[in-house]
């Protein structure tokens, strides 16, 4: 039996899978409450703001997460191009876990909200930034970050709607060309 001290945690962890897979609109908060575990009355409690301060605060998770994941990755390998192409190798294994539901843990979110919503369009125009600057730190130039950022953005769309991880791949086999280096 979940822990009581631990239902605000376990609220926003799942709302961040649900709205990963789902996006912001398909998933209910009936539906965040019975995975969670959680109480109807808690949500109100721990989220006065409702839906949307569930969502900005599932994101902000989401987005810190990949950053450390990603911080990680990078830091193991001090080649930019053969990082950045086990960043891309991370985001593939996490998309077939899922059988092709979740891939950007932000992309679904954005996209269902963000022109609906300033808190949320800031929390994931936030979790970008800190993505972009991780990226930036390893290979050193804030537009080559953004650029290889959009291009593994775009990857993880087109492997989710093909069901292929061949867009992740390509994106991964080219980063030398875009980082100026030979492929590995």
């Amino acid at each position: 039996m979940p822990r009581r001290t631990d239902t605000r945690q376990r609220v926003v962890r799942t709302a961040a899978e649900l709205f990963r897979a789902q996006g912001y609109h398909a998933t209910g908060l009936n539906q965040v409450l019975a995975e969670g575990g959680a109480p109807k009355g808690s949500l109100y409690f721990h989220f006065p703001g409702g839906k949307e301060q569930l969502a900005v605060e599932a994101v902000a998770l989401a987005g810190e997460e990949l950053r450390d994941a990603l911080a990680g990755v990078l830091a193991a390998e001090p080649d930019p191009v053969k990082a950045l192409a086990r960043a891309v190798d991370l985001l593939g294994r996490e998309l077939l876990a899922s059988d092709f539901r979740s891939g950007c843990p932000v992309a679904t979110v954005a996209l269902d909200t963000a022109a609906d919503s300033e808190p949320i369009r800031t929390a994931c125009a936030d979790a970008y930034a800190s993505w972009q600057r991780v990226i930036a730190a390893h290979v050193g130039d804030d537009d080559l970050a953004t650029v290889v950022l959009a291009a593994i953005e775009g990857a993880l769309l087109l492997a989710r709607t093909r069901r292929s991880l061949e867009p992740l791949h390509a994106v991964a086999a080219r980063l030398g060309a875009l980082l100026g280096r030979p492929r590995p």
